[in-house]
């Protein structure tokens, strides 16, 4: 048995939750926060046998779209000049691990 932890864009998770169910799998939800913008995630924990692997990692990858977002930037130009623009970065879709499970009990 395997276990799929996968972070996802809250914008995604509704998504990848109900295709999850649909098809077969249950999943537990973490609320979750990035480091880099500080956004909120979810990261899904889906246990799974080894054979059902690369169809919840299919689920995930179809259900957590990569879209561009501008946040803010701060910029220093000589002394105590500071300006704000925007940046564009990729954010969304999903970053999945895999482990093995040495032991699983549903109880």
């Amino acid at each position: 048995m395997k276990l799929v932890y996968a972070i996802v864009n809250n914008d995604d998770s509704h998504s990848v939750s109900t295709a999850l169910t649909k098809n077969g799998f249950q999943a537990t939800k973490l609320a979750s926060t990035g480091g880099f913008l500080m956004a909120g995630n979810t990261t899904f924990m889906v246990c799974a046998e080894d054979d059902k692997v690369d169809n919840v990692i299919e689920v995930i990858k179809k259900h957590s779209h990569k879209r561009k977002q501008f946040v803010p930037n701060s910029a220093s130009y000589g002394a105590g000049s500071y300006t704000s623009f925007p940046v564009e970065v990729s954010v969304g879709g999903a970053t999945i691990f895999v482990t093995n499970i040495e032991r699983f009990e549903k109880v």
